[in-house]
């Protein structure tokens, strides 16, 4: 009887080298102008550690090896770095103006102090905008996708319900879009995180754990050692 492990058997993934190149290819494809980028972030540095071990008088042939290694490294380093923004800001300008894409970049760019979902809490039925929200040290965000003008309804009415469940704590409002008083998808996270701290790491998980439970279910138990006057959260309604 003939064996059938082969076609069973998962498929390979590629190893690290290749991924690295096909972020870049997508990257290069999405925007042409990255690969100066690129060149600017390996090449500079090299440039630089050449220079300095052919200019500085009085070096052994140790030191100017050390000096051209050190380039190449910081070349590599600098030019990950910059692959992963652009990368990123490829793959964002793909999903931009998609229903979803604030979410996925709630769901996949923010840091950990950060508590968000990416499922909307409330969505517009005709142009299917959406309104997200997001919790932590800044407070509560509410960040609107789509026509900002079908939302005005939907954003009041999560800013009174989260008002209502956690007052005094501070409520932002980010519309992303590519209009004067919007911010790009790809800015969203910078933008979220330059507003100012008003909560602890605790607090954070106190209030995201009041509001998803309060809004979307039964009522839990808030963690342990959290104090909930500290957050000022007050009974529903």
């Amino acid at each position: 009887m003939a064996r059938s492990s082969s076609s069973s058997s998962p498929a390979k993934e590629p190893g690290r080298l290749k991924q690295m190149y096909q972020v870049f290819t997508m990257t290069r494809r999405a925007d042409p102008s990255s690969v100066w980028w690129f060149a600017l972030a390996f090449l500079g540095p090299v440039v630089v550690g050449v220079l300095a071990a052919l200019l500085i008088p009085g070096q052994n042939w140790l030191a100017i090896t050390l000096w051209i290694i050190a380039g190449v490294l910081l070349g590599v380093l600098l030019f990950l770095i910059v692959l992963g923004r652009l990368a990123e800001r490829a793959a964002y300008s793909q999903i931009e103006g998609q229903p979803g894409a604030v979410g996925a970049v709630l769901t996949n760019s923010l840091r950990r102090q950060w508590r968000s979902s990416e499922m909307p809490v409330a969505v517009h039925g005709r142009s299917q905008a959406a309104v997200y929200r997001a919790v932590g040290t800044p407070g509560v965000v509410l960040i609107t996708e789509g026509q900002v003008t079908n939302l005005t309804r939907q954003v009041e009415e999560e800013r009174r319900k989260v008002a209502r469940i956690v007052p005094n704590v501070p409520i932002h409002v980010v519309h992303v879009g590519d209009a004067a008083d919007q911010v790009t998808l790809h800015k969203l996270p910078r933008a979220m995180n330059k507003y100012k701290k008003a909560l602890n790491r605790n607090e954070v998980l106190a209030v995201s754990n009041r509001l998803d439970s309060l809004t979307h279910g039964p009522a839990s138990a808030i963690p342990k050692g959290i104090d909930p006057t500290r957050v000022r959260a007050g009974r529903p309604r």
